[in-house]
């Protein structure tokens, strides 16, 4: 997707930021919950204005940075190009590694909201082909999604919050083989493959 800011180019010099570049400088402010739009004009070197030519509030941000960290998870092959529980597992670990590297945005995902925007559509329809492919219904393949993302994020959301629930460090590995040894979701009394 080409760095487009959200009003028309004007003639001059040429733009001294980009999506990445505010979402770099949104992950390295460390906290999303927290960060201002005067302080990511200033981390990013520019005006509000100039800021604001990009990103209307705080909001259109969030999209933006929603953009971008599910464009850095996805897969670049396919889930048609191979085994699905493997396709699954390096997006899951991907957006451990990314999701993660931004305090409070695997929390700020986990809170009920409404997801739009391409790279989210791309995601939800990889994770569905991905199902599909291997055979499973489409009605089952919509629930598998669902139980694989807010699986995921849950978990990754619990991380940035931990419970206290004993000495043990939860393992990502484990509840992952876990979660994918009981995907595809199947209707109740199906015997499982």
């Amino acid at each position: 997707m080409a760095d487009t800011p959200t009003t028309p180019a004007r003639r001059g010099r040429p733009a001294r930021i980009s999506r990445e570049l505010i979402v770099d400088a949104a992950v390295a402010a460390g906290n999303l919950d927290t960060l201002t739009m005067r302080e990511l004009a200033t981390r990013l070197g520019v005006t509000h204005a100039a800021l604001y030519r990009w990103v209307a509030n705080r909001d259109q941000l969030l999209d933006l940075v929603n953009e971008v960290m599910v464009e850095r998870v996805l897969p670049a092959d396919g889930p048609r190009d191979r085994e699905w529980r493997t396709w699954l597992a390096d997006l899951a670990w991907g957006m451990h590694d990314v999701f993660l590297a931004l305090p409070g945005y695997a929390s700020r995902l986990s809170r009920p909201h409404r997801h739009t925007g391409p790279a989210f559509g791309r995601l939800r329809a990889g994770v569905i082909a991905a199902f599909t492919d291997a055979g499973v219904p489409p009605h089952l393949a919509e629930q598998s999604w669902y139980v694989f993302i807010t699986s995921v994020v849950g978990w990754l959301a619990a991380q940035e919050h931990p419970l206290d629930l004993g000495d043990s460090t939860p393992r990502f590995d484990l509840f992952l083989g876990t979660l994918l040894r009981g995907l595809p979701a199947q209707e109740p009394g199906a015997e499982r493959r």
